[in-house]
Parts: structure tokens; C-alpha cells; sequence
């Protein structure tokens, strides 16, 4: 969700051909550099829908219909009164239960350790989620947002979840 310059979710459908992805995406500028970028690796099972995130798993998304939804470094609208514009709300997590398919995966990263605080509590108010370690995978790609604060050596806070 959200999926930015597109580097995640290119590296996704190559390292996954036989799987199928599905990015999602607001600003016009960043869904055309993508899609040039699918249409020019030859991805497939790659797609970009240019729409809010939380509209499109509400209102869009069929039931139980992904097995992961990555979301990687959402805007943490530090100001006190644009929290209530932070994808992660309650309301948010009713939409992504009723999106992931049984024993399906939530994986959520951020640099914004007060941002993170905040979907814990979310996320801990959520019904029909579990708690999951994550330990690190090799190869598992990185969004251009993390390439950038890990180079910097900020810490990267996660999560992951599990639909019960």
C-alpha cells in the first residue's frame, strides 16, 4: 500500500513471478514512473492502482483476497492535529482484516518511532490480528524510504501481523 517510487513492489513481482502484486497510489507523477518501469521489466503480475489505500481496501479489494499487504513507511503526519489523516486508524484495520485472506500477513515498516507508537495502539485495539516476530530475510527488498534512512543509520521500526 502505498508503494512510493515503485522499487518494492518491481522487486517483489521479479523475485515472485508465479505470485501477483498490486500497488497502490495517489500522486499521478509516481503511478506513471511505475508503470513504465512494469511495462519495461516485463512484470506481469505486477498492477498499479492510483487511488487512496484505505478507499481502495474498502471499497474496491474483494474479500480475502491478499495473502501480505506490506505497508512500507505510510505518511506519519507528525502534526497533533493531521492525525486523524495517518492511514493507521481503527477504522483502517477493519478494512485490512476483511482484505487478508485466513492466516494472512500484514508486514508494516516506519522510521517515525512516535508514528509507530501510534499504530501499536492501534494495531493492539484491532480485533482478529496477531503478533508475529519478524526475523530478517535475505533478500528482502527495500523501499526506496528505507534505502534512505538506513544510510542515514536510523533505526527502522516493525511489525507483523497475523489475520486470526
Amino acid at each position: 500500500l502505498g508503494c512510493g517510487d515503485g522499487a518494492f513492489l518491481l522487486a517483489m513481482a521479479a523475485r515472485f513471478p508465479d505470485r501477483n502484486f498490486l500497488g497502490t497510489e495517489r500522486l499521478l507523477g509516481r503511478v506513471e514512473k511505475v508503470c513504465r518501469a512494469i511495462a519495461r521489466n516485463h512484470l506481469g503480475n505486477a498492477r498499479i492502482l492510483r487511488l487512496e489505500s484505505h478507499y481502495a481496501m474498502q471499497w474496491l479489494l474483494p474479500a480475502a483476497c491478499a495473502d501480505i499487504v506490506h505497508i512500507g513507511f505510510p505518511d506519519p503526519w507528525p502534526k497533533r492535529h493531521h492525525h486523524p489523516r495517518r492511514l493507521f486508524q481503527d477504522d483502517f484495520m477493519v478494512s485490512l482484516r476483511q482484505v487478508l485472506a485466513p492466516g494472512g500477513e500484514v508486514r508494516i515498516k516506519t522510521d517515525d518511532k512516535p508514528y509507530f507508537l501510534w499504530i501499536e495502539k492501534v494495531v493492539g485495539r484491532a480485533a482478529g490480528f496477531a503478533r508475529l516476530e519478524w526475523p530478517e530475510e535475505e533478500g528482502y527488498p527495500m523501499t526506496d524510504f528505507e534505502q534512505h534512512f538506513v544510510e542515514q543509520g536510523l533505526p527502522i521500526y516493525r511489525a507483523r501481523l497475523r489475520a486470526t
